[in-house]
């Protein structure tokens, strides 16, 4: 029996050995987190590693479809049946002749698919609610840049024509005349400080122009040729080339780390060997990554939705430009760059400002991050398209 008991004794301590070592500790803690707990909570995250793609893509790109069909339906009989006057928040039109602080210009042109989606009316009707939580003093001035050329017309843009100015565009008959007219309130010319530039299926955030302004007051908007107000979601990751978001990586890695490890010299749990030590250090910074970049950097953005002041900006990316803030004069110089280049496959023009930027001394270019705008052109007006698009 004491033979028994002691082989007992022995047998069980060599097991807690086993598991205070701290090596086992961080195997265990290692498989638990990237094996069970992650995957199960991040199956359905569209920007995780462990979103499931082949079992739940179809069905969330059909619901965000439906979710863009019915907003659109719904911005259509909105702007159907808007005045004026009831489409834009009171006051809007009545300083037509300032020099706005802002310009939003909302470049479109006519779609051949999609067209049940009125992306162009989404973008709108968002705009005129978010200008209605400016205050009493309006805070930017909307333009419609009808870039058609063809012989058909962009019904969207015309159904603007009498709530807020519309250029460009084919040139169309008036009625019972036979002459050639365009609209007189698009040919009015604006000298705004700032312009920011959309394009149709750049749906804006609620806090849109709250950011905006925000950007507008910091010191770095003074040196900048543009800034990029959106950037893919599945491009935002920490594994990437560049060396901001490297920086940030690791940042957060310490910080979840010593954070963690304060809180065991505090409080820690019976058999784990937490005390601080560099070794312990390294190994959470690590883990804490990993875990970030996992789970979804995206995820972690859009918690800087908080406050306008929480919203980071960056060096510039190269891809894409649905959404370009142009601060004080920079547009000027923007067109006279992009007068000098010729679009071209592999030569778009967020390549060509991206290199701009990059080449020409003095330049400087950022963007920011979360995302100011949603794409929500699922349908493109200038490449093929899929019968279902998806969202990746």
């Amino acid at each position: 029996t004491n033979n028994c008991t002691g082989s007992r004794a022995v047998t069980m301590r060599k097991l807690y050995l086993r598991w205070s070592n701290p090596v086992t500790q961080a195997l265990v803690l290692s498989a638990v987190t990237f094996c069970v707990v992650l995957p199960l909570c991040c199956h359905r995250l569209l920007y995780s590693y462990y979103f499931i793609r082949s079992v739940y893509l179809d069905s969330m790109s059909e619901e965000v479809l439906r979710e863009s069909l019915d907003r659109g339906q719904d911005a259509l009989r909105f702007w159907r049946s808007a005045s004026a006057a009831s489409a834009w928040p009171p006051g809007f039109a009545d300083a037509d002749a300032l020099r706005p602080e802002l310009l939003v210009t909302v470049v479109t042109s006519r779609r051949d698919q999609g067209r049940d989606f009125h992306y162009l009316l989404q973008v709108m009707r968002r705009l005129s609610g978010a200008l209605g939580g400016c205050g009493e003093r309006r805070c930017a001035e909307v333009l419609v840049c009808d870039v058609e050329s063809g012989p058909l017309e962009n019904q969207d843009a015309r159904l603007l024509e009498d709530r807020v100015r519309v250029s460009g565009g084919p040139p169309r008959s008036s009625a019972g005349t036979g002459t050639r007219s365009t609209p007189s309130r698009g040919r009015r010319g604006t000298t705004p400080r700032n312009v920011v530039v959309l394009e149709d299926d750049a749906l804006p955030k609620e806090d849109f122009f709250q950011v905006v302004r925000d950007l507008l007051s910091r010191r770095f908007s003074l040196d900048t040729l543009y800034v990029k107000l959106y950037h893919p979601e599945r491009l935002q990751r920490y594994w990437n080339p560049e060396p901001y978001r490297i920086l940030e990586w690791v940042g957060l890695g310490l910080v979840g780390a010593t954070a963690l490890l304060l809180a065991f010299s505090r409080w820690n749990p019976r058999g784990f060997s937490c005390a601080p030590s560099a070794g312990h250090l390294l190994f959470f910074t690590v883990y804490f990554m990993a875990v970030s970049e996992l789970l979804g950097r995206h995820y972690f953005l859009e918690a800087r939705r908080v406050s306008p002041q929480l919203y980071a900006v960056s060096p510039a990316t190269e891809c894409c430009t649905p959404a370009m803030l142009f601060p004080g004069n920079s547009s000027l110089r923007v067109a006279e760059y992009l007068d000098g280049s010729f679009c071209a496959k592999g030569n778009a023009k967020d390549t060509v400002l991206y290199r701009l930027a990059r080449a020409t001394p003095g330049e400087k270019s950022h963007s920011v991050e979360p995302n100011l705008i949603s794409h929500i052109g699922a349908y493109s007006s200038v490449r093929p398209n899929p019968a279902r698009p998806k969202l990746l």
